[in-house]
């Protein structure tokens, strides 16, 4: 067993990490730019740095803290270290909403941000409670919620299909383009939007720590301690369903973040919840700005979707984590 204060320098050291990513990780590109030139007020450089890379890397650290904080918390709710908000359907929920969103505002959804936020929030909304509903009408247990997840996704992006047949040309390439998710922003309004959203979701993630603890030794256990599991789990799923939804309208669904960082914290750091979810947020956010690091240099001056990079890399990692389940 961890102590403490082995758990909280480790914390310490993954902030450490975290921060010296997210400072260097602007002044890479194919243009590179240098800190001192920036600051100095040189023209290229400013632009460069201030108004597109900074809020990228923001942008990143937030959306990669998110997904991971509610894949640690999904993960526990629903005892199954395959879930996460991608594998469960809600980001495909939220994706089905925003693209609903964008179809009726003809191409001008950036200035709709609030209304495909609503979208995409509602559509992760009931996507989750589907999953629910289905897990529980089969009566399969916790770990069937996964492959319900896995029906409501296909679902969701069969619909998604259909909205795109039903745009223009240009709008379906728009939506094609933003089904690959990706960080590619101008400014802040995108980061700004985002934060309060992810604030609020590890927030109140974190004030349910102690019965997150109590459901990792069993719903029985934790019923048994006072913990009342169909309040916890509305709660979550609402949580997440607001911050991934808020991500989604912006960034499109990025996936298997939450599936790769709570699983590999959970064996260094631990199974609680009061460092876990800090870390996640952390090593989360530092993960998603190098896969994006990489998304806009591995073909430069082209950029990739990160979401294509994150597919890349929790694709193998996925059946990794199927291997050992099978062999364990």
């Amino acid at each position: 067993m961890k102590s403490p204060t082995s758990r909280s320098w480790k914390l310490l050291l993954l902030a450490a990490g975290t921060l010296v990513v997210v400072v260097v990780a602007p002044t890479v590109g194919s243009h590179p730019v240098s800190l001192a030139d920036a600051f100095r007020g040189d023209p290229t450089a400013s632009t460069i740095l201030w108004k597109l890379r900074l809020p990228r890397v923001l942008l990143a650290l937030l959306g990669g803290g998110l997904l991971a904080s509610s894949g640690a918390a999904f993960q526990t709710l629903f005892r199954n270290p395959l879930a996460e908000p991608y594998t469960l359907g809600v980001a495909s929920g939220g994706a089905l909403g925003a693209s609903l969103a964008f179809l009726v505002a003809g191409g001008r959804a950036g200035a709709l941000l609030p209304v495909a936020g609503l979208a995409a929030f509602g559509g992760a909304l009931a996507a989750t409670f589907l999953v629910l509903l289905l897990g529980r009408r089969s009566g399969v247990g916790s770990h069937g919620l996964l492959l319900a997840g896995v029906a409501v996704a296909l679902t969701c992006q069969a619909l998604i299909l259909f909205v795109q047949y039903l745009a223009d040309a240009t709008e379906t390439l728009r939506m094609v383009r933003w089904m690959m998710g990706g960080l590619g922003v101008v400014g802040y309004r995108e980061v700004l939007w985002v934060l309060p959203w992810a604030l609020l979701t590890l927030g109140g993630l974190f004030l349910w720590r102690w019965e997150l603890d109590l459901l990792l030794a069993g719903e029985e256990m934790a019923a048994g301690r006072g913990v009342a599991l169909g309040r916890l789990r509305l709660i979550v799923l609402l949580l997440v369903s607001l911050g991934v939804g808020a991500l989604v309208a912006v960034a499109g669904p990025i996936g298997f973040v939450g599936l790769i960082v709570p699983h590999l914290l959970r064996g260094w750091i631990g199974p609680g919840h009061r460092i876990l979810l800090p870390a996640c947020f952390l090593v989360g956010g530092g993960f998603l700005v190098l896969c994006d690091l990489g998304a806009r240099t591995l073909l430069a001056p082209a950029e990739l979707p990160v979401g294509i990079v994150t597919a890349l890399l929790g694709g193998p990692f996925f059946l990794w984590v199927l291997r050992r389940r099978r062999t364990g």
